[in-house]
């Protein structure tokens, strides 16, 4: 976490002393959002030179004092609410203030989404909010739930940078797998590559027979040309607007080996993303996690990042990452392995994900492990078999009990799920 705390990505940016002299030199007007607001904002505070005529924090808790003058606004996630609407309308104020020679600093990260809301005529919050709900509940990826979102705000997809006169730009901490700035946070600060046709086909494809009609309406008078499209890439709006990611789940997967390695960990590195739905991508990273590891010398440890979805058919209370770990379970089993029924030769070993905000989706959590034991416990405990609690999503009381969930509380950075895998 440290390796990805707000003081490290905002240091190793100013580090570019290009960037930095812009930053120095021209009076910034400041809209901090998303998970990390609150910690970015402050480490950006701290740099010494700077000229700010104005400062907003928009996120999901302020648990350390922030700089004087900074505007705080406690705003809702992981669905906006009137405290979202609230503070769209002062990012666009602030966007919209700035005078030519002035600089929009948006400080991004994870969770903006929700955060900062403003949804075009025709649409209500409460569509917005059904819309983002039946599409996460069908286990739509960030990249087509957020394609959903920016034609459907005032301020995603580049819109806060177009009312903006002045320059424009984007640091951003990216949950994001692949780093796409237009996805992160859905890019309120960038270009959007995607079209009123795609949100189109996403809202099918993740829609299912939900009734959003305000919203079907919407995009399909866009998609006939009645309301403008986001700003594509090359549009004169965005003409001065510039972006880059200061942060991601490499750099957590570089401070996670380092870690391993001062504890005496020989250390590979699964630098392709963990995606797919949870439950079946488990069983697929264990197996490249063995194969990875073969012939390499003990003790070993595997990490990955990236981050999964999960399909909701149940009302237990889970995520993820729990769903993630508890799909291994049984495969890390020692009888399962003698049996022929498991990928990893019979070692010993214990695995973990979590998701680096703190929180793994409905759980309260971070995450979860599992290890060597962790069937005969839950045996001994009573519990059903792990793949009773992932049909019905309920994953956080396989694990409970077990003692066996990871909490970190909230860690004021973002940058998607880490997992970790490791044989002695």
């Amino acid at each position: 976490m440290d390796a990805v705390s707000a003081a490290r990505v905002v240091e190793r940016a100013l580090a570019d002393h290009t960037l930095a002299e812009i930053l120095t030199t021209r009076t910034l007007h400041v809209v901090a959002v998303g998970k990390a607001a609150a910690a970015m904002v402050a480490a950006f505070l701290a740099v010494p030179g700077l000229t700010v005529r104005q400062a907003v924090a928009i996120g999901t808790h302020a648990d350390q004092a922030l700089p004087e003058g900074v505007e705080w606004i406690e705003s809702s996630h992981p669905f906006p609410d009137a405290r979202s609407e609230a503070a769209g309308r002062k990012a666009l104020a602030i966007a919209e203030s700035v005078h030519s020679g002035e600089v929009l600093l948006i400080l991004l990260s994870g969770g903006a989404s929700a955060l900062m809301a403003s949804p075009v005529d025709g649409i209500t919050l409460a569509d917005k909010v059904a819309t983002t709900r039946l599409m996460m509940n069908a286990g739509a990826d960030i990249h087509a739930l957020n394609t959903v979102r920016r034609h459907l705000s005032n301020v995603k997809g580049g819109r806060l940078a177009a009312a903006c006169v002045g320059t424009t730009i984007t640091l951003a901490l990216s949950d994001v797998v692949g780093d796409d700035l237009n996805a992160i946070g859905s890019g309120p600060g960038v270009a959007d590559s995607t079209t009123w046709a795609d949100a189109a086909a996403a809202l099918d494809r993740f829609g299912g027979d939900g009734h959003l009609e305000a919203v079907r309406t919407v995009i399909r008078r866009g998609g006939a040309g009645e309301i403008p499209d986001t700003p594509s890439p090359g549009h004169a709006a965005l003409a001065r607007a510039t972006a880059r990611v200061i942060g991601g789940r490499l750099d957590a997967m570089g401070g996670a080996q380092a870690a391993a390695e001062a504890l005496g960990y020989a250390v590979v590195m699964m630098r392709e993303p963990v995606v797919g739905e949870a439950k079946v991508a488990g069983p697929a990273w264990l197996e490249r996690a063995r194969q990875l590891c073969a012939g390499v010398a003990k003790p070993v440890c595997v990490i990955s990042g990236g981050e999964t979805t999960v399909r909701v058919t149940g009302d237990g209370l889970g995520g993820r990452n729990l769903e993630f770990v508890l799909s291994i379970a049984e495969l890390l089993d020692p009888g399962a392995v003698a049996g022929g029924g498991g990928p990893v030769l019979g070692l010993p070993m214990a695995a973990a994900s979590i998701g680096t905000d703190g929180i793994d989706g409905s759980s309260g959590v971070a995450g979860a492990m599992v290890d060597s034991t962790t069937l005969s416990r839950a045996a001994a405990a009573g519990l059903q078999r792990p793949a009773d609690y992932l049909a019905t999503n309920n994953s956080l009381a396989f694990f409970t009990p077990l003692d066996d969930v990871i909490r970190l509380g909230r860690t004021e950075t973002n940058v998607g799920d880490l997992q970790a895998i490791v044989i002695p």
